[in-house]
């Protein structure tokens, strides 16, 4: 399959403009009236728990499976009607390691580019192994690898047919913190250079490097914008609480009825609730020694659970369908 016939996009238009996307499984509803929209150049941050519709929301966005329900487009092309044209345009690196163990960086690579019918393949393979530090690694069996050169090179394979977006599903999983750091460095050098970046993690300090996020719980689209914008929405009040024996305190600050959630926080607890003034009323008999109190910002990883604590998970909703 040949790369030709790449249509002419403005380049104000966006790179996904979607509309009430569905899919279902059966009659589980997996992903649920989804809208969203990624500017050119975007980091756009996808998460939500296991088991929400992150993976199949990505894979019907790179044409690997139809919508149930719902319209729009994937780099100006049909989501329901051009999903090889789709294909050919998107890299897509999956969370488990997808190439072949049993042959070489470079022979990984070169499968790749025949898929593809990359223009120059051997060229454009030498490119990528500079391009991400692999050259001195090109020989070397890819099942032998560690996690973060696997990572690498899947990232390789994702761009040597110079993609147009790329949709990473939960890249960094399983690779340790420079690895990390060291490829979302290459994430915003790719997008200061055009590439549209689509990244679903787990992790709040990736979150904070995207520029947009979207939150997905159980196949529902519960809140999008800058993480400034999704934390100023949620009007989440928090404090921090410190001092010796604060954990036995937790489950009595559970119970009260302004608090919404209780959370460790490295030796402290994270105490939040969406009214302030009743939050404060209600803690008031434990502001006082040997703890600490002091109001602190919302962060993401509150918000977040915050939000989850609002939706049922699938298992307790097939529950309420059976009963």
């Amino acid at each position: 399959m040949g790369l030709a016939g790449v249509r002419a996009v403005s380049a104000l238009a966006p790179v996904i403009d979607v509309q009430g996307v569905t899919k279902r499984f059966d009659d589980r509803t997996v992903v649920d009236r989804v809208d969203l929209r990624v500017e050119r150049g975007e980091i756009y941050g996808f998460l939500g728990p296991n088991g929400s519709g992150k993976t199949t929301f990505i894979r019907m966005l790179c044409g690997l499976l139809t919508p149930d329900a719902g319209s729009g487009t994937c780099l100006g092309f049909d989501l329901l009607r051009e999903q090889r044209e789709i294909r050919l345009h998107v890299g897509y690196m999956t969370q488990r390691f997808s190439l072949y163990d049993d042959l070489t960086v470079r022979e990984n690579l070169d499968f790749v580019g025949r898929l593809y019918d990359v223009p120059r393949r051997n060229e454009m393979v030498d490119e990528e192994l500079v391009e991400l530090g692999l050259t001195t690694r090109q020989h070397q069996l890819a099942g032998t690898l560690s996690g973060g050169w696997k990572q690498r090179l899947a990232l390789s394979a994702c761009l040597l047919h110079r993609p147009r977006l790329l949709l990473l599903d939960e890249p960094t999983a399983g690779v340790d913190p420079q690895a990390r750091r060291d490829f979302w460095e290459k994430i915003h050098d790719l997008a200061t250079k055009g590439l549209t970046v689509l990244i679903s993690t787990h992790y709040m300090d990736e979150a904070e490097r995207c520029h947009r996020l979207a939150y997905l719980a159980y196949g529902h689209l519960l809140t999008h914008g800058t993480a400034d914008d999704i934390i100023r929405e949620s009007r989440l009040c928090t404090w921090q609480v410190d001092g010796p024996g604060v954990a036995q305190i937790a489950g009595d600050l559970r119970r009260l009825p302004a608090v919404t959630q209780v959370a460790a926080f490295g030796t402290g607890l994270h105490v939040s609730g969406t009214d302030a003034a009743a939050l404060e009323r209600d803690t008031a008999p434990f502001h006082r020694a040997p703890w600490r109190w002091s109001r602190t910002d919302s962060g993401l990883e509150d918000v977040f659970i915050h939000l989850m604590q609002s939706v049922p998970d699938n298992a307790t909703r097939e529950k309420k369908k059976e009963t």
